[in-house]
């Protein structure tokens, strides 16, 4: 059986009036890239942020490498990188000077890697922080999170304002190179097409409670897309059990539907009508079966 990096048990945060977070429980194995995908203000940074020992449960429980967070925060922190969406670095510190304040810190820091992932991501070490763009800022918060080879890797909306080459570097190469060594990534976003190109295992989060958590390629097997065409005009699509979503209107309506669709099939010809299509849906698409509206278009909160 797979270790077990993070275990977040019926976890419940609130905030005054707010809840942020309904009995969320979520299990992280070692070795895995995990997604944790939802709109802004769904839950994903608070619950990151027990992860990292910066809120306390108060319901529930939070486990990394089988320490409390809050109670051990050097045994966890030690063996965790962390970039947030700021990329919150000194703007005084020149590339060189950062790297080596960051480097007292760790240990187990890799001056050798750490000057490949320089190189990699063309850092100039006389450069001001503070004159750096913002994706340059983003590439080296992800050099200090990764040069002390950490265990876990946790990436906070890393990717958000950022240009695709900047995101190809962070959700690319070197996430799955992250996994590849046997190390875990746990990375949120709102960008779901990020997540369906790196991420083994999915959790969907809304409103705080989690909407669907499985590999992500059980959760695209068990959802279909399936388009048809009917004889007439109807101003309304059929009522099916399974059906998450219909969309449409007039002679063509195309369902989205959870665990296959056999009963969709077979009830096709009594509404007189014809499939035309069927696919495989998006990411996208299913996140917005389940929580209705698309991640990355919902407001701030």
């Amino acid at each position: 059986m797979s270790e077990t990096v993070i275990n977040v048990s019926e976890l419940t945060r609130r905030f005054g009036a707010k809840t942020a977070l309904v009995s969320v429980s979520l299990s992280v194995a070692r070795g895995a890239v995990y997604g944790l995908v939802g709109a802004n203000g769904a839950g994903k940074t608070t619950l990151i942020k027990h992860i990292l020992g910066l809120l306390r449960a108060e319901s529930g429980s939070v486990r990394v490498f089988g320490l409390d967070p809050v109670a051990d925060p050097v045994g966890v922190l030690s063996r965790i990188g962390y970039l947030s969406e700021e990329h919150d670095v000194p703007g005084w510190m020149r590339v060189d000077e950062l790297i080596r304040y960051s480097r007292a810190f760790y240990p187990a820091w890799d001056d050798g890697y750490a000057e490949e992932l320089r190189q990699a991501f063309a850092l100039d070490l006389t450069a001001k922080v503070k004159d750096l763009s913002k994706g340059q800022k983003a590439r080296v918060g992800l050099l200090i999170a990764l040069a002390y080879r950490p265990e876990l890797l946790v990436l906070d909306e890393p990717s958000s304002g950022l240009d695709p080459i900047v995101r190809r570097d962070i959700l690319g190469a070197i996430i799955r190179t992250i996994a590849d060594e046997g190390r875990t990534v746990l990375f949120s976003s709102h960008l779901l097409e990020e997540v369906e190109q790196v991420a083994d295992h999915v959790t969907m989060i809304n409103q705080g409670r989690i909407a669907l958590s499985a590999p992500l390629d059980a959760v695209r097997q068990s959802h279909r897309c399936v388009t048809m065409r009917f004889a007439e005009s109807r101003p309304h699509p059929p009522a099916i059990a399974g059906v998450l979503r219909w969309d449409g209107g007039g002679q063509e309506w195309t369902a989205l539907c959870r665990d296959g669709s056999g009963e969709l099939h077979e009830a096709v010809a009594s509404w007189g009508a014809r499939i035309v299509a069927e696919r495989v849906p998006s990411l996208d698409e299913i996140f917005v079966a389940h929580v209705g509206m698309p991640a990355a278009s919902a407001p701030d909160a």
